[in-house]
């Protein structure tokens, strides 16, 4: 694989414009992604799910060339209809349109420019890869005292020219003080055998408010990895909501690292896997000083042969009193080969916090479903209701009822 990787790398660079110190940059990253290779089950955070061994399995020859100097038409039917919106449009791995047309353009400003390495306490290896093979990143600034007006949408769409492939993105988001974005992540792939690494850093200045929506709902043979880092200051909020469900394969990790307080953190997901799936979420939730809050709800209903996962960590510092922390996980086992893991953790160095953690997995209730069907339901009828009362839930923890109905619309849920 070190062969492929550096001949790949290789011909990104012939083809870029990068400096002689972005270039340096880059092959230090290279060369500690060659180093540790890609996650396994050895390595705890991945003893669940191990990528390395599904890459190899699902993508025999994973090329990490992808030349972004050739433009690609933008299909827009896949554009989410009726609700308005900004977009940012990823067409296999390249930034296609940037387009905020409906808010004041002084008030948010883009500038594109190689990536800043983030340094986090510990290590990850598909960052790196991210940071040898990310072409360009975009760092989107939202100024103080400014609430978009329509929520953003940003486009992950892939044609049949990819095939096989690693395909890198990055975002820079900075809320400045007093402002709130809201963000969806909309997955449409056409294609598959690609491997997709997305990393996203969010800042959060005071009183600002993120809330991002990933969904990925539509059934592809592609293999996913979403790290998104959020940094909070004092009275800042975060929702994060996860419809996990398309791909192959798919794991999103949540780092938030709450540094001020009374900033919030919330996130909610969903896992719909269909047949030979597997989805995991990873969420650390740091809580490091006074007067902070998290919560966290996870729900999973897994059909034939599927698996998913869940590693939930809430960490609270010793100067971090008055901690209020929340985590649970459910799943619905619908079928006998299915497989449901979970991992909660809580790590706490105060003494004047309330935190929590659980976590269940079983069948459908029969009697439920035979008292259904007393009352003229069909048997599918009555499992499918049970099963949007229990995933309706977790959406109705959504606080904008815009994207609430969208997300309810998409999954097929009716009150």
């Amino acid at each position: 694989m070190s062969e492929q990787l550096q001949s790949d790398f290789d011909k990104i660079i012939k083809t870029s414009t990068f400096s002689n110190e972005e270039i340096q940059s880059k092959k230090f990253f290279l060369k500690k992604f060659i180093e540790n290779g890609f996650p396994n089950r050895k390595q705890e955070d991945w003893k669940f799910l191990d990528i390395s061994q599904i890459i190899k399995k699902n993508i025999s020859d994973l090329n990490f060339f992808n030349d972004y100097s050739l433009p690609n038409k933008i299909d827009t039917s896949i554009f989410v209809d009726g609700l308005e919106h900004n977009k940012i449009i990823f067409i296999n791995g390249r930034i296609e349109k940037i387009d905020f047309n409906y808010e004041d353009q002084n008030k948010i400003e883009i500038k594109d420019e190689i990536e800043r390495s983030i340094l986090f306490d510990y290590e990850n290896s598909l960052i790196d890869l991210n940071s040898a093979f990310i072409n360009k990143v975009f760092k989107i600034f939202v100024k103080k005292n400014y609430s978009l007006k329509k929520p953003l949408i940003i486009y992950h769409s892939t044609n049949d020219k990819m095939k096989s492939t690693n395909i890198n993105l990055r975002l820079d988001f900075e809320l400045g003080e007093n402002s709130c974005l809201r963000l969806i992540d909309f997955f449409t792939d056409n294609t598959n055998k690609n491997f997709i690494n997305i990393f996203y850093n969010f800042n959060l200045l005071k009183d600002s408010i993120l809330k991002n929506y990933k969904i990925d709902k539509f059934i592809n043979d592609n293999l996913k990895y979403s790290f998104n880092n959020i940094e909070q200051g004092n009275n800042s909020v975060s929702e994060t909501f996860i419809l996990s469900a398309g791909s192959d394969y798919s794991k999103n990790e949540i780092n938030c690292n709450l540094n001020g307080e009374h900033s919030s953190a919330f996130i909610n997901g969903v896992f719909s896997l269909k047949e030979n799936q597997q989805h995991e979420i990873r969420t650390t939730v740091n809580h490091l000083v006074e007067n902070t809050k998290s919560y966290q709800l996870v729900k999973s209903v897994l059909g034939k042969n599927s698996k998913s996962a869940y590693q939930g960590k809430i960490f609270v510092n010793s100067k971090a009193q008055k901690t209020d922390g929340y985590q649970l996980s459910k799943a619905i086992l619908l079928d006998e080969t299915s497989e449901f893991n979970a991992k909660p953790e809580l790590e706490i160095y105060a003494d004047d916090v309330k935190c929590s953690h659980g976590s269940a997995s079983g069948s459908l209730n029969e009697d439920s479903i035979f008292y259904l069907m007393s009352r003229g339901l069909s048997y599918q009828q009555s499992k499918k209701l049970l099963i949007n009362g229990f995933l309706l839930d977790v959406v109705e923890k959504i606080t904008d009822s815009e994207i609430k109905n969208l997300i309810k619309n998409i999954i097929g849920l009716k009150e």
